[in-house]
Protein backbone atom coordinates (compact mmCIF):
# COMPACT_ATOMS: atom_id res chain seq x y z
CA UNK A 1 0.00 0.00 0.00
CA UNK A 2 1.49 3.38 -1.06
CA UNK A 3 1.09 6.71 0.91
CA UNK A 4 -1.14 7.71 -0.81
CA UNK A 5 -3.19 5.13 -0.12
CA UNK A 6 -2.75 5.31 3.63
CA UNK A 7 -4.04 9.05 3.63
CA UNK A 8 -8.02 9.30 4.72
CA UNK A 9 -10.48 11.87 2.48
CA UNK A 10 -12.76 13.79 4.32
CA UNK A 11 -15.35 15.42 2.21
CA UNK A 12 -16.94 19.20 3.21
CA UNK A 13 -14.52 19.32 5.88
CA UNK A 14 -14.38 21.90 6.94
CA UNK A 15 -16.57 23.79 4.50
CA UNK A 16 -18.60 22.33 1.98
CA UNK A 17 -16.48 21.98 -1.25
CA UNK A 18 -13.37 21.00 0.62
CA UNK A 19 -11.81 17.24 0.39
CA UNK A 20 -9.69 17.10 3.40
CA UNK A 21 -6.71 15.53 3.21
CA UNK A 22 -5.89 13.64 6.87
CA UNK A 23 -2.51 12.70 7.11
CA UNK A 24 -3.64 11.14 10.60
CA UNK A 25 -4.39 7.73 9.31
CA UNK A 26 -1.05 7.66 7.77
CA UNK A 27 0.74 8.84 11.24
CA UNK A 28 -1.51 6.14 13.01
CA UNK A 29 0.15 3.10 10.56
CA UNK A 30 3.62 2.67 11.90
CA UNK A 31 4.72 1.73 8.41
CA UNK A 32 3.04 4.73 7.05
CA UNK A 33 4.30 6.88 9.50
CA UNK A 34 8.18 5.10 8.93
CA UNK A 35 7.76 5.38 5.11
CA UNK A 36 6.67 9.08 4.94
CA UNK A 37 9.89 10.21 7.69
CA UNK A 38 12.14 7.87 5.59
CA UNK A 39 11.50 9.54 2.68
CA UNK A 40 12.20 12.94 3.72
CA UNK A 41 15.42 11.70 5.47
CA UNK A 42 17.18 10.03 2.29
CA UNK A 43 16.46 13.22 0.31
CA UNK A 44 18.08 15.19 2.82
CA UNK A 45 20.41 13.43 4.42
CA UNK A 46 23.81 14.31 2.23
CA UNK A 47 22.56 17.99 1.79
CA UNK A 48 24.08 20.88 4.33
CA UNK A 49 21.18 21.66 6.33
CA UNK A 50 21.23 23.34 9.19
CA UNK A 51 17.54 23.76 10.85
CA UNK A 52 14.12 22.37 9.46
CA UNK A 53 11.45 24.60 9.91
CA UNK A 54 7.75 22.99 10.56
CA UNK A 55 4.48 24.60 10.20
CA UNK A 56 1.67 24.21 12.41
CA UNK A 57 0.42 21.77 13.14
CA UNK A 58 1.46 18.86 11.02
CA UNK A 59 4.59 20.04 10.04
CA UNK A 60 6.25 19.42 13.28
CA UNK A 61 5.47 15.85 13.07
CA UNK A 62 7.29 15.06 9.99
CA UNK A 63 10.15 18.21 10.51
CA UNK A 64 11.07 17.08 14.40
CA UNK A 65 11.58 13.59 13.23
CA UNK A 66 13.50 14.69 10.02
CA UNK A 67 15.69 17.29 12.20
CA UNK A 68 16.16 14.39 15.25
CA UNK A 69 17.43 11.89 11.99
CA UNK A 70 19.56 14.87 10.68
CA UNK A 71 20.47 15.84 14.12
CA UNK A 72 20.10 19.61 13.54
CA UNK A 73 17.30 22.06 15.00
CA UNK A 74 14.10 22.42 14.45
CA UNK A 75 12.00 25.84 14.23
CA UNK A 76 8.25 25.83 14.59
CA UNK A 77 6.03 28.10 12.70
CA UNK A 78 3.02 28.84 14.78
CA UNK A 79 -0.44 30.43 14.71
CA UNK A 80 -0.23 33.53 16.43
CA UNK A 81 0.22 34.14 19.85
CA UNK A 82 1.41 30.66 20.74
CA UNK A 83 5.03 31.39 20.82
CA UNK A 84 6.12 33.09 24.52
CA UNK A 85 9.11 35.29 23.05
CA UNK A 86 9.54 37.85 20.68
CA UNK A 87 8.12 37.14 17.26
CA UNK A 88 8.21 38.26 13.67
CA UNK A 89 4.89 37.49 11.49
CA UNK A 90 3.33 37.29 8.32
CA UNK A 91 -0.50 37.41 7.34
CA UNK A 92 -1.72 34.51 4.67
CA UNK A 93 -5.19 33.77 2.93
CA UNK A 94 -5.80 29.86 2.82
CA UNK A 95 -8.86 28.06 0.59
CA UNK A 96 -10.95 28.78 3.31
CA UNK A 97 -9.99 31.83 5.39
CA UNK A 98 -7.19 33.62 7.31
CA UNK A 99 -4.21 33.35 9.46
CA UNK A 100 -1.00 34.66 10.72
CA UNK A 101 1.49 32.75 11.36
CA UNK A 102 4.99 33.74 13.39
CA UNK A 103 8.47 32.42 14.06
CA UNK A 104 10.89 33.50 17.25
CA UNK A 105 13.18 36.62 15.81
CA UNK A 106 15.96 34.44 17.16
CA UNK A 107 15.48 30.99 15.56
CA UNK A 108 17.24 31.23 12.11
CA UNK A 109 20.48 33.22 12.00
CA UNK A 110 21.57 35.19 8.53
CA UNK A 111 22.74 32.31 5.96
CA UNK A 112 21.50 29.30 7.78
CA UNK A 113 20.64 27.14 4.86
CA UNK A 114 16.48 26.10 5.91
CA UNK A 115 14.37 23.07 5.00
CA UNK A 116 10.90 24.02 5.37
CA UNK A 117 8.27 20.95 5.63
CA UNK A 118 4.35 20.85 6.21
CA UNK A 119 1.86 18.00 5.32
CA UNK A 120 0.57 19.76 2.43
CA UNK A 121 0.38 22.87 -0.06
CA UNK A 122 -2.99 23.49 -1.30
CA UNK A 123 -3.03 27.25 -2.28
CA UNK A 124 0.70 28.24 -1.30
CA UNK A 125 -0.94 30.57 1.30
CA UNK A 126 0.82 29.04 4.63
CA UNK A 127 3.93 28.03 2.97
CA UNK A 128 4.30 31.38 1.30
CA UNK A 129 3.80 33.07 4.84
CA UNK A 130 6.86 30.54 6.45
CA UNK A 131 8.97 31.83 2.91
CA UNK A 132 8.30 35.38 4.36
CA UNK A 133 9.04 34.50 7.27
CA UNK A 134 12.43 32.62 6.70
CA UNK A 135 14.00 34.82 4.42
CA UNK A 136 13.58 37.50 7.01
CA UNK A 137 15.70 35.97 9.30
CA UNK A 138 18.40 35.87 6.54
CA UNK A 139 17.75 32.58 5.96
CA UNK A 140 18.87 30.20 2.86
CA UNK A 141 15.73 28.22 1.28
CA UNK A 142 17.14 24.99 -0.07
CA UNK A 143 13.80 23.27 -0.55
CA UNK A 144 9.97 23.38 0.85
CA UNK A 145 8.96 19.66 1.31
CA UNK A 146 5.65 18.18 1.44
CA UNK A 147 3.44 14.91 2.57
CA UNK A 148 0.68 15.88 -0.25
CA UNK A 149 0.46 18.24 -3.03
CA UNK A 150 -2.61 19.30 -4.38
CA UNK A 151 -1.60 20.53 -7.90
CA UNK A 152 -5.27 21.44 -8.69
CA UNK A 153 -4.97 24.51 -6.31
CA UNK A 154 -1.83 25.68 -7.97
CA UNK A 155 -0.48 26.16 -4.82
CA UNK A 156 3.20 26.12 -6.94
CA UNK A 157 1.93 29.19 -8.21
CA UNK A 158 2.97 31.70 -5.01
CA UNK A 159 6.50 29.96 -4.75
CA UNK A 160 7.90 30.01 -7.75
CA UNK A 161 11.44 29.62 -7.57
CA UNK A 162 11.66 27.56 -4.79
CA UNK A 163 12.74 23.79 -4.91
CA UNK A 164 9.47 21.71 -3.74
CA UNK A 165 9.59 17.89 -3.37
CA UNK A 166 6.39 16.04 -2.86
CA UNK A 167 5.86 12.32 -1.46
CA UNK A 168 2.70 11.91 -3.00
CA UNK A 169 -0.49 14.33 -4.95
CA UNK A 170 -4.35 14.26 -4.57
CA UNK A 171 -4.98 15.88 -8.82
CA UNK A 172 -8.70 16.28 -9.64
CA UNK A 173 -9.94 14.42 -7.04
Amino acid sequence: MSIKDKIRTVPNWPIEGVMFRDISTLTLDPEGLKESCDAFYERYKDMRIDKIVGIDARGFIFGAVLAYKLGIGFVPVRKKGKLPHKTIEAAYTLEYGENVVEMHEDAISKGDKIIIIDDLIATGGTISAAVKLVETLGGDIIELAFVIELPDLKGREKIKGYKIFTLTEFEGE
